[in-house]
């Protein structure tokens, strides 16, 4: 769910007669400062720089919020998570409205030996930015590169295949293409940017996994873009740690895949899908809340409800029965996950202690903002992903009602919908060809 903080902050100070009416406002609001927001800025570095305290950043909101009232050259803040370059913010004097968010402690009283433990080793809460906000991912650059074109691989039936590469953060990234054959519409070809869930980076393969898969979109008169992500396979750089989830690397990747098929001479920039599987579908959602490019999402068995959801469920998994051929790659995986955790809450707060910071790095926060319809597969036996996180999900998308949105659900099946492939793919197609193709 969205964070509508200055909403909440403006009804609280009106029943208490604190916030001026708009005739009043004029002589009430004192700006010490007019900041013209830029990249990079978020409303706790401006809070830590003019307030000198981080937290009172709903003290910029109130006062931009009471300025913009009777001035509208002034940004009305209607999320606490998203500021845009080029707004012009009004910086209360310190401290600034008497009203201000409450802080967490530090340091919060135990309640079981389990918290005792991790209460003891919890170091003082850092607030500055993050690169995995959505925010500021929104005010960084994706530029991509022209696609280079690696190796011709055998073709499919009825498309080309290829190992290709392009520029994501100044590292070449490797990716598989599929170019449909024949007479190439007016517009160029429609596009689906394939997001694969988690592999171990060192056992992964371009042109491994996934076959049916792409096959099936391939065939059907869609480029696909199944990028291998930095560090996998031979793409350059180092694998993210903590995966798609604990820093924005992938997701980057991900943008610049979709920045490069913009500019490739045979696709068509304004028809651009994304599919996701596990942890792809947590990449192609968080991209569809950075980015307007992309048109509309397919994600099956996705990691894609809330941090605390996620993380309170994570450990009740039985990693232990999940293998993958000879290594426990789930197990490998979640012990990943659960140590990124651990930093990230030293530094933050856990969830239940600061949840306005992790809402800002979950995409969730943002469905509002969505660039297209998304629709949700997942088996409701899946050992991996459980189902209840696409469920949480529709639930959100359906409380925003900003977004067309559907859910699948199939009885019985695994992780990959392995027993119901053909008609999830069917109904994939059918959702694709309604929100790129217009069919």
């Amino acid at each position: 769910m969205r964070i509508q903080i200055a909403l909440v902050l403006g009804a609280f100070l009106l029943l208490l007669g604190l916030l001026p009416t708009k005739a009043q406002a004029q002589s009430s609001i004192a700006c010490t400062h007019d900041v013209i927001v830029v990249v990079g800025d978020t409303l706790i570095d401006l809070a830590n720089t003019y307030l000198g305290d981080p937290l009172v950043y709903p003290n910029i909101i109130a006062a931009t919020n009471a300025a913009a009232a009777v001035d509208d050259s002034y940004a009305t803040i209607d999320n606490a998570g998203r500021i845009m370059v080029g707004w012009r913010l009004c910086i209360p004097p310190a401290p600034g409205f008497p009203l201000t968010m409450p802080t967490p402690s530090a340091t919060p009283p135990p309640t079981t030996s389990e918290t005792t433990t991790e209460s003891s080793s919890m170091t003082l809460w850092s607030t500055d930015s993050h690169p995995l906000q959505i925010e500021v991912m929104r005010q960084q650059s994706y530029p991509g590169s022209l696609i280079t074109f690696e190796q011709t691989l055998e073709p499919g039936a009825n498309y080309s295949r290829y190992i290709v590469s392009y520029l994501s953060d100044g590292l070449r990234v490797y990716a598989l293409m599929t170019v449909p054959n024949g007479q190439k519409p007016a517009t160029g070809w429609p596009v689906i940017v394939f997001n694969h869930g988690y592999i171990t980076p060192a056992q992964y393969r371009t042109t491994e996994r996934y076959v049916a898969y792409v096959d099936a979109l391939a065939r059907n008169g869609y480029i696909v873009f199944k990028s291998d992500y930095r560090g996998h396979g031979n793409s350059e750089g180092d694998p993210v740690t903590g995966g798609g989830y604990g820093m924005p690397g992938y997701t980057v990747d991900v943008l610049n895949a979709v920045a490069s098929l913009k500019a490739y001479a045979d696709a068509d920039p304004n028809r651009i899908g994304a599919w996701g599987h596990s942890m792809g579908g947590q990449l192609a959602l968080r991209a569809m809340v950075v980015s307007s490019d992309i048109k509309a999402g397919v994600i099956w068995g996705g990691v894609v409800a809330p941090y605390p959801d996620v993380i309170e469920q994570w450990n009740h998994i039985p990693w232990g029965a999940v293998r993958d051929n000879s290594e426990n790659m789930a197990q490998h995986w979640g012990s990943s996950f659960n140590s990124w955790v651990q930093d990230f809450s030293n530094l933050y707060g856990a969830p239940s202690q600061n949840p306005d910071y992790w809402a800002t790095i979950s995409p969730n926060s943002y469905l509002a903002d969505l660039s297209g319809p998304i629709a949700l597969h997942h088996s409701s036996t899946d050992e991996m992903v459980p189902v209840a996180w696409s469920e949480i999900l529709a639930e959100e998308l359906e409380a925003v009602d900003t977004v067309p949105f559907e859910l699948h659900i199939y009885p019985g099946d695994n992780h990959n919908i392995n027993a119901n492939f053909n008609i999830a793919m069917q109904r994939t197609l059918a959702f694709f060809d309604a929100n790129l193709k217009g069919q």
